[in-house]
C-alpha cells in the first residue's frame, strides 16, 4: 500500500468514525427528550413543548444554555482534577461505542475481543466520578463519589458474570459472532424453524440474565430507582453538586451515552442486534440498522418507564440487591449454562 492509499485510508476511518460520533450524540440528544417526554406523559403533562414543534429543539437549546453559562470553579478545588474529571467521564462513555456493531459491517474496529473493550471502559468509567467528588474539595460530592464508585462496582460483577453465561453460548468475545449466533443456533434451528430468528434470541433461554442484566444497567448508569450518587432529597446531586456549566453538561452526556450503550448491549446479547424477528419479506425489506435503533429505543422506553413507575430505593437495599440476590444468581446461572451446555453437547 503506497503512501496515498494509506492517507486516504485514515481519512476514510477518521471520517467514517466523526460520522458515527456525530450521529450518535444527536440519537443522545432526541432520548434525552424523549426520556423528558415518557416522564412527562406518565404524570399526564406535557413535557417540552416550546422549542420547535413538539419540543423537538429542547436539547440543542439545554446545549446552548450550558455552553453559554460561565463555569465556575471552587477556590479550594484542585482545578486541573475537577476539570479533567468530566472530560474523562465523556471520553469514556463515548469510547466504548469504537466496537459496537450497528449493523453487519457496520462497526468501527471489529475486533475480537469486543465485549472485554467494553467492559474494560466501563470499568475505567468510575475514576471520573471519584475525581469529580475528590476534586471539589467539599464532603458531601466525597461522599457522594464513594457511593456511587461502590455502586458502580457492586453492579459491575453482576453484568460481568450475566455476560460470561451469553460468551457460554457463544464461544466468542466478538460481538457481531454474539449476533450472528442468535440467527443460526436455537430454539428455533431445534425446532426446524430457521427462519424464525425472534425463538434464537438469547432472551429466552438466558431470560433470568436478561432480567438481572436490565436492572443492573440501571444501576449501573445512576438511573432511577437506583439514582442513588445524585440522590436529589439526599445529597443535592452528589459528586456533581459543584460543578455547573459545561462540566456538568459533560458529566450528563457521559451519563446517557452510557445508558444509550447499555441499551445497545441489552440489544446484542439478547434481542438479535440488528437481526429481524423472522426472515420474511415484509421483515428483510427493513435495513438491519433499523432494526437495530428500533430494539434500542425499545430498551430505553423499558428504562424510562422505570424511571417513571418506581420508587427509589434506600442504599442499603441496592446493596443487599447486588451483593446477596445477583451475584448468587448470576453465580449458579453461569455453572447451570456451562453443565447443560456439557451434558447436552451444545458447547461451540
Amino acid at each position: 500500500m503506497d503512501l496515498w492509499s494509506s492517507i486516504l485510508y485514515v481519512l476514510t476511518w477518521v471520517g467514517f468514525s466523526v460520522l458515527f460520533l456525530v450521529t450518535l450524540l444527536v440519537i443522545i440528544a432526541y432520548l434525552l427528550l424523549a426520556d423528558r417526554k415518557i416522564w412527562a406523559a406518565v404524570q399526564l403533562r406535557r413535557g417540552p413543548n416550546v422549542v420547535g414543534a413538539f419540543g423537538l429543539f429542547q436539547s440543542f437549546a439545554d446545549l446552548l444554555k450550558f455552553v453559554l453559562k460561565e463555569p465556575v470553579i471552587p477556590s479550594a478545588a484542585d482545578k486541573v482534577v475537577f476539570l479533567l474529571a468530566p472530560l474523562i467521564s465523556c471520553l469514556l462513555a463515548l469510547a466504548a461505542w469504537a466496537v459496537v456493531p450497528v449493523d453487519a459491517g457496520w462497526v468501527i474496529a471489529n475486533i475480537n475481543v469486543g465485549i472485554l473493550f467494553i467492559f474494560a471502559i466501563a470499568s475505567l468509567e468510575v475514576y471520573g466520578v471519584i475525581m469529580g467528588g475528590w476534586a471539589s474539595n467539599s464532603k458531601y460530592p466525597f461522599l457522594g463519589a464513594l457511593r456511587s464508585a461502590a455502586q458502580m462496582v457492586s453492579y459491575e460483577v453482576s453484568i460481568g458474570f450475566v455476560i460470561v453465561t451469553v460468551l457460554l453460548c457463544v464461544g466468542s468475545l466478538n460481538l457481531t459472532d454474539i449476533v450472528m449466533a442468535q440467527k443460526d443456533s436455537g430454539i428455533a434451528t431445534m425446532l426446524g424453524l430457521d427462519g424464525f430468528y425472534l425463538l434464537n434470541w438469547f432472551f429466552i433461554p438466558l431470560f433470568p440474565m436478561f432480567v438481572v442484566f436490565f436492572i443492573s444497567a440501571l444501576a449501573e448508569t445512576n438511573r432511577p430507582p437506583f439514582d442513588l450518587p445524585e440522590a436529589e432529597s439526599e445529597l443535592v446531586a452528589g459528586f456533581m453538586v459543584e460543578y455547573g456549566s459545561t462540566p456538568y453538561m459533560m458529566f450528563m452526556l457521559g451519563e446517557y451515552a452510557a445508558i444509550t450503550l447499555m441499551c445497545a448491549l441489552t440489544t446484542i446479547l439478547f434481542l438479535g442486534g440488528w437481526l429481524p424477528p423472522a426472515d420474511l419479506a415484509i421483515f428483510t425489506w427493513i435495513p438491519g440498522v433499523v432494526w437495530f435503533l428500533l430494539k434500542v429505543f425499545l430498551v430505553f422506553f423499558m428504562f424510562a418507564m422505570v424511571k417513571a413507575m418506581v420508587p427509589r430505593y434506600r442504599y442499603d437495599q441496592l446493596m443487599r440487591l447486588g451483593w446477596k440476590v445477583f451475584l448468587p444468581l448470576s453465580l449458579f446461572m453461569v455453572v447451570a449454562v456451562s453443565g447443560i451446555l456439557m451434558l447436552m453437547g451444545w458447547a461451540p
